[in-house]
């Protein structure tokens, strides 16, 4: 595995790479690596024929302070596991990298309904900040291809809607979530959970498959109201749970007729917040 830090150089690798017609895939991270991660290197390396990792813990997408100044770094764990899985490429760029200046910080993304709703409305400005370092990523890797996980669903819309304003001949791959022992959605905020916690945060997923169980014979909004009852007696502090239409989140309370139906939570434990989504009907 070859470690570039600055974007001058990788980019000057990958254009020899590129003179002879290889495929790029990319996946980009902010570290605290896990076998969800992984699982979109393992993707990458069967469908391209150069994968390219970055770590980079990006702060303007980061609205709660506290959030960034307790996010796990593992960096040389993190090494490890991307020498263990045959990553091609690494790029850990540092902020001056990123943002060379002020003004690199404050350019605006049209996202439209999907940065008003659920993440969007719990965490202002958060996707603004994940494009904002998405945009300068891909404009630095240049990939034919982008690797990114289903857990971070809403996330990933507002990335496919900032490639088709800017990387339009990029195709995204989306890989299904991986899940703990219990189903706990494999994140890297888990590193902040005690083994009590990761147990009573399997909840987020037995709330979600109960009501994929149940919702044809029952009303979405009385088995909302009873999972959200359970998970607040339990300790979690709800954001939302919610019930969207999977190609553009439009919030309903009705499954229709029609498919691509998706569950989505997002909760408090303790002062780790977590986010979980199942899809219902593909």
């Amino acid at each position: 595995m070859i470690i570039f830090k600055h974007s001058k150089d990788l980019k000057s690798h990958l254009k020899k790479i590129k003179a002879n017609s290889v495929s790029v895939g990319f996946v980009p991270t902010m570290g605290a690596l896990h076998a969800g991660h992984l699982s979109l290197m393992e993707k990458s390396k069967s469908e391209t024929g150069v994968t390219v990792c970055s770590i980079y813990v990006n702060p303007v997408q980061f609205n709660n302070p506290d959030d960034y100044k307790n996010y796990p770094i593992t960096l040389d764990a993190d090494i490890l596991l991307l020498e263990k899985s045959n990553c091609d490429i690494l790029f850990l760029p540092d902020d001056k990298e990123i943002y060379p200046d002020e003004a690199s910080k404050h350019q605006h993304f049209d996202l439209g309904y999907l940065e008003t709703v659920l993440e969007g409305e719990y965490r202002p400005g958060h996707f603004q900040g994940v494009c904002m370092v998405v945009n300068k990523l891909l404009n630095i890797v240049e990939p034919t291809h982008l690797f990114l996980g289903q857990k971070d669903f809403q996330q990933s819309l507002v990335i496919k809607k900032l490639a088709g304003y800017k990387h339009k001949k990029l195709k995204i791959i989306i890989v299904p979530t991986l899940r703990e022992q219990g189903g706990l959605a494999m994140s890297s905020r888990n590193m902040r959970l005690n083994d009590e916690e990761k147990k009573m945060a399997t909840n987020l997923y037995k709330t979600l498959s109960h009501i994929k169980d149940e919702f044809h014979q029952a009303n979405f909004h009385d088995l909302k109201k009873k999972a959200v009852s359970r998970l607040k007696r339990l300790g979690f502090i709800i954001d939302y749970l919610e019930m969207a239409k999977a190609a553009n989140l439009e919030i309903i309370d009705e499954a229709p007729k029609s498919k691509g139906i998706i569950l989505l939570i997002a909760a408090y434990l303790n002062n780790v917040r977590l986010i979980d989504n199942l899809i219902i009907t593909k």
